[in-house]
């Protein structure tokens, strides 16, 4: 497995992502964080562990440049603001498509709280190029508008003791007009710390892109 920093233009600005290539991937899944978090994030970075084990190449980026990320450590003007973050997720894509080691590769995202909603906001947008979204814990309700647009096929996980977000994925989930499913985990409060939890996740997004970016595959559908 091969791990290296990248960094990806993203309009005006630069972000930074690191890039985990498995040798003859099955597939590329981009991760969105939520707000406050990184690249770093230990959580996501275990799941990313999981999928890399399965085959899977991974980037793991942040959304937000990191002057971006203390002011709205302060302000939180950007938490919400799904559109941008969409549009770097974009950006990301653009970059990975054009690289000759991830632009064979079916892309998917894997997009955990305000990072989910924009992860469907960008598959939304770019119903050819995603092939499958996972969302652990994730706000999809700020992407209401763009839910019915979404093409890909969408799993949202979230904990069953995560009581507001859970009844927010319902929601979202009956508008949600394509293959989607929501899967609880018994106990699971937001974050996921609960033993065995963050297992259960990972090993449900493992299935999810295996089962979608395997079918997206040039050399499966052939």
């Amino acid at each position: 497995m091969e791990e290296r920093e990248v960094t990806i233009e993203a309009g005006s600005v630069s972000v930074t992502g690191s890039l985990h290539l498995a040798e003859r991937a099955s597939g590329m899944v981009l991760f969105a964080h939520g707000s406050g978090s990184s690249r770093f994030s230990p959580r996501n970075r275990f799941v990313a562990s999981v999928l890399q084990r399965a085959g899977m190449a991974t980037l793991l980026l942040d959304l937000l440049t990191s002057t971006e990320e203390a002011s709205n450590s302060r302000t939180a003007l950007l938490r919400f603001d799904i559109g941008l973050l969409a549009g770097r997720l974009m950006a990301a894509s653009d970059w990975l498509a054009r690289s000759a080691d991830t632009g064979r590769l079916p892309l998917g995202y894997f997009g955990a709280s305000t990072g989910a909603a924009a992860a469907l906001a960008a598959a939304a947008q770019r119903p050819a190029q995603v092939k499958a979204v996972v969302s652990r814990g994730g706000r999809p309700d700020l992407a209401q508008p763009q839910l019915s647009r979404v093409q890909a096929p969408t799993l949202l996980i979230v904990g069953s003791n995560d009581y507001l977000v859970l009844e927010m994925n319902r929601q979202a989930l009956a508008e949600l007009r394509v293959e989607s499913g929501l899967e609880t985990v018994p106990g699971a409060t937001h974050l996921f710390e609960e033993p065995g939890a963050l297992e259960r996740v990972a090993e449900l997004a493992r299935d999810w892109f295996q089962r979608y970016l395997a079918y997206s595959c040039p050399s499966q559908a052939a």
